[in-house]
C-alpha cells in the first residue's frame, strides 16, 4: 500500500451517522451493506484496486504472480479451507469488479499481511477480522475457480467451456444438495488452519452482498517427519502416483488447459467422500490391503516392496491369480489409463447425529486439463471397486480455475477480454 493511501485509511475521520450511510445500515442493526466492505473502504479513501506486489521478505511465502495460479502444483500444505460460493451480482461488470477487487487482497493475504492496515478509528468495522495477526504467511495459497452455473446466471453461455459441466452419476453417489455445485470456489491451503480459514472468511467478507457461501469444508494432512506421502484416515498413503509437480512436460499432458481463455488454467474436481471408519476398523489388515491394492505400511503395490515401484496390473502368480486383486482400487484406477493430479485432504467434522458414527472422510481435490480424466477413472472403478463398501460420496463440484496472473492484471482477465 502506498504511503498516501495508508495515511488516508489510518487518519480518515468519520462519524457514526456517516458510517451508517456508507454501509447502508438501517434500524434493523449494525451490518455491512450490499456494497460490501470493499465499498466502505473505497468510500473512505482506500484504493481497493491498487496493485500489490509479492513480498520478497515474508517468511513461508508462496508467490501469487506467475503463469499458473498457486495451490495447484504448489507443494501440498497441511491444511485446507475450501468454499463453494453463490454469486449475488447480476451483471458481468460487477463480476469483473469483484475479481479486480479480490486480486490485490489475495496477494496481501499470501504475503502474510492483513487485508487492510489497522485503523485507529474504533467506531467503524475493521478492514480485517484479525485472527491471523501475528502469524506468518504459512505458505498460504489461494486458488479461484468458476462453475458452470455462473455462465448461465450472467448470460455468458457462449464462453462456457464444453468441458465445464456437472459430473455424471457414479456408483456410491448419495450427493447432498447442500454440498453440491457452486458458482465460484476459493481453495485456501496453508500450513496453519487459522491462516487458511482467515483467507476465505475475509475474501467473502470483502465481497459482502456480491457472494455468499453455499458450502465449505476444512481439511488436514500430516506428513512423516522425514517427508513423504501423507496418509488418509484409512491409514493408507494418498497421492503416490501423482505426476511430479516439477515435470512441466508431464503437467502439460495432465493438468494444464491449452486452449481458449482458460489456457494455463486447470479444472478442479471436488468431492466430499464420507469414509465409514467404524466398518473399516472391523476389517482385517489383509482385506484392507486387498481393497487398496497396496501394502499399508510401506505403500508399495501388492507384489512389490517400495512405494514408488512400478507394477503391471495384469501380472499373475503361478496359480493364475492376479497379484493385485482385480477389484482393488489401484488395479481399477490404473486400468483406466487416465491420470490426474490429486491434492486431497482428510476431514473430521464431529459425529453423524442419526448414527453416532464419525462424520469423517476425504475432501478429494484433483486438477486435470479435462474433467473427463476424472470421469474415466471413476467409470473404471464402477461397481467393481472394493472400496465402495467403505465410502459414500456426499458432495461434488467442478470448477474452471483461471490461469495465473501477471502484475498489473487481475484474476480472470482473459475471460473478460473474451466477452
Amino acid at each position: 500500500m502506498t504511503a498516501s493511501n495508508e495515511e488516508k485509511w489510518m487518519n480518515k475521520k468519520i462519524s457514526r451517522r456517516d458510517m451508517l450511510k456508507l454501509t447502508g445500515i438501517g434500524v434493523a442493526g449494525v451490518a455491512i451493506g450490499a456494497s460490501g466492505l470493499g465499498g466502505v473502504m473505497k468510500a473512505m479513501g482506500y484504493d481497493v484496486f491498487e496493485p500489490v506486489a509479492d513480498s520478497t521478505t515474508a517468511s513461508n511465502k508462496v508467490n501469487f504472480y506467475g503463469s499458473h495460479q498457486s495451490g495447484i502444483v504448489t507443494p501440498v500444505q497441511t491444511n485446507i479451507y475450501f468454499a463453494s460460493l453463490n454469486v449475488l451480482v447480476t451483471s458481468k461488470k460487477e463480476l469483473q469488479e469483484l475479481f479486480q477487487q479480490w486480486t490485490p487482497l489475495v496477494v496481501r493475504l499470501m504475503n502474510g499481511e492483513l487485508m487492510a492496515d489497522i485503523s485507529s478509528n474504533t467506531r467503524v468495522p475493521t478492514g480485517d477480522t484479525g485472527e491471523a495477526e501475528g502469524l506468518d504467511a504459512a505458505n498460504l495459497s489461494i486458488t479461484i475457480g468458476v462453475g458452470a452455473s455462473l455462465f448461465d446466471k450472467l448470460g455468458m453461455q457462449h464462453l462456457k467451456p464444453a468441458e465445464l459441466k456437472d459430473l455424471p452419476h457414479f456408483p456410491k453417489d448419495q450427493l447432498l444438495k447442500e454440498y453440491t455445485g457452486g458458482d465460484l470456489c476459493i481453495q485456501a491451503c496453508a500450513d496453519d488452519p487459522q491462516v487458511a480459514f482467515h483467507a476465505v472468511r475475509n475474501l467473502v467478507r470483502a465481497a459482502s452482498g456480491k457472494v455468499e457461501i453455499k458450502w465449505s469444508q476444512s481439511g488436514f494432512n500430516s506428513f512423516p517427519a522425514g517427508g513423504g506421502t501423507p496418509r488418509n484416515l484409512f491409514a493408507f498413503k494418498d497421492g503416490t502416483v501423482n505426476p511430479s509437480i516439477t515435470d512441466e512436460k508431464d503437467l502439460k499432458k495432465v493438468v494444464w488447459v491449452d486452449k481458449g481463455w482458460l489456457k494455463g488454467g486447470s479444472y478442479l474436481v471436488a468431492r466430499k467422500v464420507q469414509m465409514h471408519l467404524e466398518t473399516w476398523d472391523r476389517t482385517s489388515l489383509k482385506d484392507q490391503e486387498a481393497t487398496f491394492g497396496r501394502y499399508r505400511d510401506s505403500g508399495a503395490p501388492m507384489g512389490k516392496t517400495k512405494e514408488f515401484d512400478d507394477f503391471d496390473v495384469e501380472a499373475k502368480d503361478d496359480k493364475g491369480n492376479y497379484i493385485m486383486p482385480d477389484t482393488s482400487h489401484v488395479h481399477l484406477a490404473r486400468k483406466s489409463g487416465a491420470r490426474i493430479l490429486r491434492r486431497s485432504y482428510s476431514y473430521a467434522s464431529g459425529v453423524m447425529s442419526n448414527t453416532g458414527t464419525h462424520d469423517a472422510g476425504l475432501i478429494f481435490i484433483s486438477f486435470q486439463k479435462d474433467p473427463a480424466q476424472f470421469t474415466t477413472i471413476q467409470n473404471s472403478l464402477g461397481r467393481m471397486d472394493k472400496m465402495n463398501e467403505y465410502i459414500t460420496h456426499r458432495g461434488s463440484a467442478v470448477f474452471a480455475c483461471f490461469p495465473g496472473v501477471q502484475k498489473g492484471s487481475y484474476l480472470g482477465e482473459a475471460l473478460f477480454n473474451a466477452l
